[in-house]
């Protein structure tokens, strides 16, 4: 992984073997970035897409492997009430399996990259979003 910073926006390229997520994550801890909103694309190798569940409460996974185009990533890092780093993140990918082109997408656990990914990540300037735990889902809402 690589990354610059021009003007107040990180752009990231990341490497055989990353896991975007963490990487992003470890990103805004070394730079102390609490709040920030990112988007990108790329080849990964495997992902863990997730879909929330409402009438169970919980998150169902599905882990998909191969070659994978990052057709989009977007997601946000907020700071919950113990000043811990989250991340919220959705993604699509496209794949070809046994001759057919297929698409999967949704909250996204965990993605590492095949070949390259490319990330923008912008923090939030002149405020802060924070991360509040909804009683009723057990999910993070952003907290104002």
């Amino acid at each position: 992984m690589d990354y610059r910073k021009f003007n107040d926006t990180y752009y990231i390229r990341m490497d055989k073997g990353d896991e975007i997520i963490a990487s992003i994550l470890e990103i805004c801890k070394k730079e102390n970035i609490s709040c920030a909103y990112y988007n990108g694309i790329g080849g990964c190798k495997s992902a863990e897409i997730q879909t929330f569940k409402p009438e169970e409460g919980e998150f169902e996974t599905e882990e998909v492997s191969g070659m994978l185009e990052l057709v989009s990533i977007m997601g946000n890092i907020v700071t919950d009430e113990n000043d811990k780093i989250c991340h919220h993140t959705h993604a699509m990918f496209a794949y070809v399996e046994n001759g057919e082109h297929k698409t999967i997408g949704g909250h996204l656990k965990s993605t590492t990259v095949l070949y390259t990914a490319e990330i923008e990540l912008r923090p939030v300037l002149g405020g802060s979003i924070g991360r509040k735990k909804d009683p009723e889902t057990g999910t993070g809402f952003w907290s104002f």
